[in-house]
């Protein structure tokens, strides 16, 4: 879950951003949010909750059927414990305001 919703995230930022944001993941997530990278094929033009959410379906196809929104919401949270705040609302500013209804304000979680 962790993958395919770093990926999906990932995928959608612009270059500079997504090395930011890569920067402060720890090392061990960091290799995860690296892997399949092609910084030539950012951003991914996605408007849409719905198709956010199929891209991390895509990526979860071959695991057992899981909830995508709540594995989207689980995976926000995480990186909002791990991830400055501001870098946070960065990230949550380029994804479509849907995306970010999924992903708490840093500021009003803590």
């Amino acid at each position: 879950m962790l993958s395919a919703v770093l990926h999906t995230v990932r995928d959608r930022l612009p270059t500079d951003l997504s090395a930011h944001l890569g920067a402060q993941l720890p090392l061990l997530v960091r290799g995860t949010y690296y892997d399949q990278f092609q910084p030539s094929k950012q951003p991914v033009r996605s408007r849409t909750l719905d198709e956010f959410l199929e891209q991390v379906e895509q990526e979860l196809k071959f695991i057992r059927p899981v909830n995508t929104v709540e594995a989207t919401r689980t995976v926000f949270k995480v990186l909002s414990h791990y991830v400055d705040p501001g870098e946070v609302r960065k990230v949550r500013a380029a994804l479509p305001e849907q995306v970010r209804d999924l992903w708490p304000d840093p500021e009003k979680v803590h």
